[in-house]
């Protein structure tokens, strides 16, 4: 069991011939992903060769899934493609669209959030900005390395996708069922309160670790749906606990404002609902063991 993506799950690559795309589509069938094909309207009705395995070009993401029956694309597309790429998607009706995109202007994210809640929110946005979705031993879309864990019991949210890579590493003896970048950008698809609810959900998730970080007050907002809807337990961790006061560190969405957004805010804003929160992602790892043993 997974969320979202499953050893049985579709996937498209948008910009599947450019460097990045054809790079990790390469690395995701190497993890296993099933990667059914790849959009490029300029190449439509080729194919490309990924070490033996040939796969089809289509124009457009509704061809796509008409000819594989794709349920998951990946948008390696410039960012200044990367809306149109997006609404795309959602015309298409695709379940999930995982956007990796760094560097997307946020009136493009704006635009491309407000058409898809306006079309009912059919597609599951993850990004943009972010590593990606993988389930260990399952499924892998995005840019997450494949071989840091196993498969195990627990779920992992993160806004950083380094700190998504090392909180796998430190646990990768227990292993995770899945680990969801959602990027950093003031405007993401999918929250940290998505996940934390499709974890809770989840029968084959035993624990959370929910990843943070200065700036904006999602990690407070998260807060108060875990007291309101999380029974199982949950570790956290914020980065930026040294940023120096008054600055811009990291990603576009860590701007603090007074004291609301600091690290201390949200450590303790987690903390009054029962959520153990390290200080560094070692003795955040070591919080869950304990939680796991």
């Amino acid at each position: 069991m997974a969320i979202w993506l499953t050893k049985d799950s579709k996937v498209i690559v948008q910009g599947i011939t450019g460097s990045e795309g054809s790079k990790h589509t390469r690395r995701m069938l190497a993890a296993g992903t099933n990667v059914v094909g790849g959009t490029n309207p300029r190449k439509a009705g080729t194919t490309v060769d990924f070490d033996g395995t040939s796969l089809p070009v289509f124009a457009t993401v509704a061809e796509a899934m008409k000819e594989t029956g794709a349920d998951v694309t990946v948008i390696f597309v410039p960012p200044a493609g990367t809306k149109s790429a997006v609404v795309e998607a959602i015309d298409a009706e695709i379940p999930l669209a995982v956007v990796i995109t760094e560097g997307v202007p946020v009136q493009d994210s704006a635009a491309f959030w407000a058409y898809n809640l306006d079309k009912g929110a059919k597609t599951r946005i993850i990004g943009p900005n972010c590593p990606g979705i993988a389930s260990p031993g399952a499924s892998n879309a995005g840019i997450i390395p494949a071989d840091i864990t196993p498969q195990g019991r627990i779920g992992l949210v993160s806004k950083s996708g380094t700190l998504t890579y090392q909180m796998m590493y430190e646990l990768r003896d227990i292993g995770f069922s899945t680990c969801v970048g959602i990027g950093g950008d003031p405007i993401i698809g999918t929250t940290h309160i998505d996940a934390l609810k499709a974890f809770q959900d989840d029968p084959d998730t035993d624990a959370i670790v929910m990843i943070g970080e200065i700036g904006g007050d999602a990690e407070e907002r998260a807060a108060e749906f875990i007291k309101a809807n999380v029974t199982k337990p949950v570790v956290g961790y914020i980065a930026g606990f040294t940023a120096p006061p008054g600055k811009t560190m990291g990603h576009a969405g860590a701007i603090i404002s007074g004291s609301a957004g600091t690290a201390d805010a949200k450590k303790a804003a987690l903390e009054a609902v029962g959520v153990k929160v390290g200080k560094t992602p070692s003795e955040t790892a070591r919080l869950m063991r304990e939680v796991m043993s």
